[in-house]
């Protein structure tokens, strides 16, 4: 197939692919695609689940995603590719590994979109009781296709506007937060440390609950990673990334720890609100009229902002690996606005996948793919770190380095020390280790596929 490449090669011709976005698209698109169902809903399940001491498990995870990120901002760098660390895991560990890589990422956003647009349309639908959720699902569904098959700057720009407004309501969160903890604002008094440290203690689940929360805590950070798989299609690569990876990072961080430290001090962590809406059960606390209201309407925002940025990331990881002979031919397909137009509608026929589970599982389907999510992305993570440290020798000696890993390669060696510490405290943990193994068997049958592929591709070459 035209745009195969040899394990041995660093480049991924992305040439046909529009090239319309600028640093600012590429650091909202990070931050629209990670800022949704794992702030606004995740972090309720989370709190629910390990009490206060899930902001160990954030503060650990929020670690793991500076390194991460800093090591795939240094191969974004050097080699600009639409598959991003899958064309990074082809070329430094194997054709095997770049198959199984770039296919359990796309499988893991498709379940990603289930989780956006069931969040989205169960509020909606609230305001409309007499509206189906899967109505209101399938509306959102047709309407981002449209965005989608858009040429890439529309498309960027309208991402850009979308998660910029999510963005300010987070950041007068946090004012506001700041202002309730301190009793500040009228009619409050200072809120100390009882909710920290009562109801059963910091760590009231013990070890295992801050484990169970990991696998939420890692689909919270999921989604950071689509800058440097949209750093293909800006106008300077190698510039853009290294810039937008930076600034998305340190946003990140403080946008979950600062959201999530307030919540624990201003409600008890077993509190049935904070479970159900986290964000509205804080700002009912500052007594503030039709604040509550108005952020449903954000939250909302916020998660088709994400759905937005992963029908993206689907895209560009179907189209890129059917360019290179992991996929189907058709997928490669790119319309004249320089659209991987099959690709998209791959991506957007899953999304009607998930409006039929939202009409088949409405109430059950969020912590089911809240869970299966975030123990892929842990597996993503450890294939992105052994690429990096099989990469990094010869990207320094071919001089392409222009963004370094700190401290190499012994802080690789500790991240992946750290993710492989998590998959461990998962284990004891029930759920978490059904999920694990899971996960372990996907990938498997993955990884059985990709070697059916290799063998295929290679006889059809010697025919």
């Amino acid at each position: 197939m035209s745009g195969t490449r040899t394990p041995g090669t660093v480049s991924d011709s992305t040439s046909t692919l529009g090239r319309g976005l600028k640093v600012r698209h590429l650091t909202m698109m990070g931050l629209g695609s990670a800022i949704g169902a794992g702030l606004f809903l995740g972090t309720g399940v989370g709190i629910a689940t390990a009490g206060p001491a899930v902001l160990v498990s954030y503060l650990l995870a929020g670690i793991i995603v500076v390194f991460v990120m800093r090591m795939l901002g240094e191969m974004g760098a050097a080699i600009p590719a639409s598959g991003s660390f899958s064309h990074y895991a082809r070329i430094g560990i194997g054709e095997w590994a770049g198959f199984v890589m770039g296919w359990l990422y796309w499988f893991m956003l498709i379940m990603v979109l289930g989780a956006e647009i069931t969040g989205a349309s169960g509020i909606v639908s609230g305001w409309l009781p007499g509206v189906p959720q899967w109505v209101v699902a399938l509306v959102f569904v047709i309407f981002f296709a449209a965005v989608n098959l858009a040429k890439v700057s529309n498309f960027g720009e309208f991402e850009f506007w979308f998660a910029a407004i999510k963005v300010t309501v987070i950041i007068a969160f946090l004012v506001i937060g700041v202002l309730l903890v301190f009793g500040l604002l009228p009619d409050t008094e200072p809120v100390g440390t009882t909710n920290l440290f009562g109801h059963g203690g910091f760590m009231p689940e013990g070890f295992a609950g801050v484990a169970a929360g990991l696998l939420v805590v890692a689909f919270a950070f999921g989604g950071i990673e689509i800058v440097t798989i949209a750093a293909a299609e800006s106008e300077d690569p190698e510039r853009s990334i290294a810039v937008a990876v930076r600034s998305v990072v340190w946003r990140i961080s403080v946008f979950y720890l600062g959201s999530i430290s307030i919540m624990v001090l201003v409600l008890p962590w077993d509190s049935s609100d904070l479970k159900s809406g986290p964000f509205v059960a804080v700002l009912n606390q500052a007594h503030i009229p039709y604040v509550a209201g108005f952020m449903e309407l954000v939250v909302v925002v916020a998660l088709l902002s994400a759905f937005n940025a992963n029908i993206y990331g689907t895209s560009r990881m179907a189209y890129s690996l059917s360019r290179r002979g992991d996929g189907p031919a058709f997928m490669a397909r790119i319309s004249n606005s320089g659209v991987p137009l099959n690709a998209v509608l791959l991506s957007v026929f899953f999304g009607f996948v998930s409006v039929l589970l939202n009409w088949w599982l409405p109430d059950d389907l969020l912590g089911l793919l809240l869970n299966a999510v975030g123990s892929a992305l842990l597996v993503i993570w450890i294939f992105i770190v052994v690429s990096h440290l099989r990469l990094r020798p010869r990207l320094e000696r071919e001089g392409k380095l222009t963004v370094r890993m700190w401290l190499f390669p012994w802080l690789s060696y500790v991240t992946l020390a750290m993710l492989a510490g998590f998959v461990v405290l998962m284990l004891f943990d029930t759920d978490a280790r059904t999920q694990l193994i899971s996960t372990c068997v996907l990938f498997l049958a993955i990884a059985a596929l990709g070697v059916l592929n290799t063998r295929l591709r290679k006889r059809s070459q010697t025919v």
